[in-house]
């Protein structure tokens, strides 16, 4: 599943963390103002933040993109010449491009939550009548927000019709991989379909989750400073009182709540994920047997095969229904747990219009990171299903023991067809 698009896939992924770890310390630790020897400095503690679209060709950010490509370059070079690999270029490169843009669109959305602050305020001023304003102004300020979203969409178009390509080349990859090793694959069951559907399904699934992955923490690098300095306008929390780095805190305790909740009622769904796949599996292989050989696929045959089917659907669909209440119910909860943690600061009078929708939308932004499994759960049962069909691939192609499951199968498909 790796081997075939990555090089030394343990070995890499590990340096790839190390590497990016790196490269964070170093630009938090200097090398963010290293940009100033070119001409491109760092903004000013005390300049006030850019409003507009004008900030992500600012200095700063011009700045960031040479020495991100600068580490992206390094690193391709290092596995380049120590261990050459035919996919090295979408594997390094293309995820690396992906990782770029998923940073880009977490700073579009510091971009406007920036925005929010300025625009919100002058619509409180204006409905007080404490602020003189004319439609120009208005307009203006809609116009900075479209200006924003026009890159933003751009990027994200452009972004997805790569992501498209890059799913591709991982989903060639291993099926030339698994092709090579096609006569000892055969055997095992479902190997057209685990070859053809499962390789597609798997690479789109860990580039959704990677992705994901990626741009929680991104976001959270991002966000948490802006959610620790808001902090200051927030000091009380509802019946709990005064507490340090009270949004912090509440979205730390909120993404855990969400998580242990969502994860413990879908704790059942990835085995019949996987046994829904098995027992449809085995309604086709004999369906396909039967167009071929009109002994098989006999109406007894047919019906109790269709009968799994239809159970274990019936199970699934019993068990997704009190999970997505759970899902569901916190997911709504969420949109509103923000302003309930504003109420007494808002009581009290702390809060301009413009501070309580920056500080929803930074917390949103926050508690959505923390809650990467509650927002991923579903895709990660489906990958857990799909990586349980390839990994007996592995297997086989690797001299191991076959998982039971497929062990039986094939013991099984061996006795209906033992002329003895």
């Amino acid at each position: 599943m790796f081997v075939s698009f990555f090089p030394q896939p343990k070995l890499f992924f590990t340096s790839a963390v190390l590497w990016s770890a790196v490269m964070v310390a170093v630009w938090f630790l200097g090398g963010a103002q290293l940009g100033a020897f070119i001409g491109l400095p760092p903004a000013a503690a005390e300049a006030p933040p850019i409003i507009g679209v004008s900030v992500f060709w600012s200095a700063p950010f011009l700045w960031f993109y040479i020495y991100f490509a600068l580490g992206v370059l390094a690193f391709h070079a290092f596995w380049h010449v120590y261990s050459p690999h035919p996919w090295a270029r979408w594997s390094i490169l293309g995820s690396s491009l992906i990782l770029f843009t998923t940073y880009f669109q977490v700073q579009v959305s510091v971009a406007i939550n920036a925005w929010y602050g300025p625009f919100w305020d002058l619509i409180q001023g204006i409905v007080s009548k404490s602020v003189q304003a004319t439609e120009s102004d208005l307009y203006a300020q809609i116009i900075t927000f479209l200006g924003i979203a026009l890159v933003a969409v751009t990027v994200l178009v452009l972004t997805n019709f790569f992501v498209s390509h890059w799913v591709f080349r991982w989903r060639t990859a291993m099926n030339n991989y698994y092709m090579s090793h096609w006569p000892r694959l055969r055997q095992i069951e479902g190997a057209a379909q685990r070859v053809q559907e499962d390789t597609m399904r798997f690479s789109r699934i860990m580039e959704d989750l990677g992705t994901s992955f990626v741009d929680s923490i991104m976001t959270l690098i991002a966000f948490m400073p802006i959610l620790l300095g808001y902090s200051k306008h927030i000091t009380v929390l509802p019946f709990v009182g005064q507490v340090p780095q009270p949004l912090v805190l509440a979205a730390i305790f909120w993404a855990i709540f969400g998580t242990v909740c969502i994860a413990a009622a879908g704790i059942k769904l990835p085995g019949l994920q996987f046994r829904n796949q098995r027992v449809e599996a085995a309604y086709r292989k004999e369906l396909v047997y039967g167009e071929d050989d009109p002994s098989r696929a006999q109406p007894a045959t047919v019906s109790e095969l269709f009968e799994n089917v239809r159970h274990n659907y019936f199970r699934l669909y019993f068990h997704y229904v009190y999970f997505n209440v759970v899902r569901y119910l916190y997911l709504q909860t969420n949109t509103v747990f923000p302003y309930f943690l504003m109420v007494p600061s808002m009581i009290a009078g702390t809060l301009t219009l413009g501070l309580i929708n920056q500080i929803s939308s930074a917390f949103s932004q926050v508690t959505s990171s923390f809650q990467y499994l509650v927002n991923s759960w579903s895709t990660i049962v489906e990958l857990l299903s799909v990586h349980k069909r390839l990994r007996a691939f592995e297997a086989t192609i690797k001299g191991e023991p076959l998982p039971d499951i497929d062990r039986r199968f094939i013991e099984r498909q061996a006795k209906e067809f033992d002329p003895a």
